[in-house]
């Protein structure tokens, strides 16, 4: 057997020997082989000590651009060689509904635990600039921020690779950017420009990338889409599983306990992540559900509850309900305890129906930026003007991105038009709004 191995990749591909291998082999060794050794004779190496330092660079530029591979989505694949570090969870990270907890014991790569915070900051300045964007009138319509749920958008990707996929409600931005979408083509999505991630249609509530699928704006409605996902990565024997992501409020929808049974009848590799921000639009979570313990609402499925503001924890979590569903266990329930700092949207001011003190008490005590930091900074892992360099890059990577975005050109009244049919299936015209008024593809 014959096996091949990508780096980069956390997979190897096997691929078998056949007969034409055999005669290639052959051919090498028979051939290849002598004409190597004349030309060694005839042409003696040049010995490394004679070498040009400008010739060992761009040989060492040939070498290395071998292991550069494209991203499509911000997975942070541990390296053998990077120091790992052990850190310890909180006793009270998890709560159990009829399965074990996770190890309270964190090993992660120095680098990683970096980008992890390196993440959330870029995350927590990208909708602290859509705030502000929304304030000087220049997007338009609905627009759902996840300032102070930044854990759980980068914890769950840090779990996971490219072939898992993600599909979650409207509060939408931080995922988008975690499963590859660029600040610029985001920002340029809420200001309706060409260069949105959408092409400016969707806005706030509509972005995808190739392993997400949204970003949706009907309430609970992508729960069962999320079950129809994971059906899909069992029918094709993928080793992969889905992450159907709502919240509290949308937790009462019926079309929620239909997915639940669906996945179970099927052991989908599914894995339901309820985001329990406390508040649905402005109702208290204790006012709306006669169980507030989402985690085992299931019944028939095993749950977990999770600190949600702490990072850690959360990949943590996501791993463990990974291993559960590939291995054919079935589908889990997860319950992210998270908070968001401002209102249910941008035109609800987030105090009418809860205290300053209450939001200022979870900035101050369960912050999930802050809490990383002090752990990076107790276990020595960086210095405090390190952290002060990404929190500057981050603040100058997304002031640009907002410059880019807003001299993005708006689309043409013809895009209004595309993206409807699969290509090939197209009709022949759309009728507008007058009776002689057509618009043909």
């Amino acid at each position: 057997m014959c096996v091949c191995v990508c780096r980069g990749k956390k997979d190897t591909q096997a691929y078998p020997t056949t007969r034409l291998d055999i005669f290639f082999i052959f051919v090498s060794l028979f051939f290849c082989f002598p004409l190597s050794l004349l030309l060694s004779l005839l042409f003696p190496p040049i010995p490394p000590s004679t070498m040009l330092s400008s010739q060992k660079i761009s040989l060492a530029k040939v070498a290395a651009r071998a292991f550069i591979t494209p991203l499509t989505v911000r997975t942070f694949a541990s390296s053998s060689v990077a120091r790992t570090v052990s850190l310890d969870l909180h006793k009270n990270s998890f709560e159990t509904y009829n399965c074990d907890a996770p190890s309270l014991e964190v090993k992660l790569p120095k680098e990683e635990l970096v980008r992890m915070y390196q993440s959330m900051v870029v995350m927590r300045r990208m909708e602290m600039a859509s705030d502000g964007l929304y304030k000087a009138k220049l997007i338009r319509g609905f627009c759902h921020l996840c300032t102070g749920q930044e854990a759980v958008a980068v914890g769950m990707e840090t779990a996971l690779t490219a072939e898992d996929k993600i599909i979650t409600a409207y509060r939408c931005h931080g995922f988008t950017y975690m499963r590859g979408g660029s600040i610029t083509s985001i920002l340029a999505e809420l200001l309706g420009r060409k260069a949105g991630i959408s092409g400016g249609k969707g806005g706030s509530m509509h972005m995808f990338t190739p392993n997400f699928y949204g970003g949706n704006g009907i309430v609970g409605a992508q729960v069962p889409l999320g079950a129809g996902v994971a059906f899909a990565q069992k029918y094709l024997d993928k080793k992969a599983a889905t992450f159907s992501l709502y919240g509290d409020g949308a937790s009462n929808q019926g079309q929620v306990f239909e997915a639940y049974n669906m996945a179970k009848l099927w052991d989908l590799p599914a894995v339901f992540v309820c985001e329990n921000n406390r508040y649905g639009m402005g109702t208290a979570a204790n006012r709306s559900s006669a169980n507030t313990s989402y985690f085992k609402r299931g019944d028939y499925i095993p749950g977990l509850k999770v600190n949600g503001m702490d990072v850690l924890a959360v990949h943590q979590a996501v791993a463990y309900a990974k291993e559960w569903t590939i291995s054919g266990k079935g589908p889990l329930l997860l319950e992210m305890e998270t908070y968001r700092y401002g209102g249910h949207s941008m035109s609800d001011p987030g105090t009418t129906y809860r205290t300053r003190e209450e939001i200022q008490h979870m900035r101050s005590n369960n912050d999930p930026i802050t809490g990383l930091k002090q752990r990076l900074l107790e276990s020595n892992i960086v210095t405090e003007d390190e952290l002060k360099a990404i929190d500057k890059a981050a603040r100058v990577e997304v002031d640009k991105a907002v410059e880019e975005a807003k001299a993005s050109s708006e689309p043409e009244i013809s895009e209004f038009w595309t993206q409807i049919y699969k290509k090939g299936t197209e009709v022949p015209y759309v009728r507008g709004r007058e009776p002689e008024e057509f618009h043909r593809y």
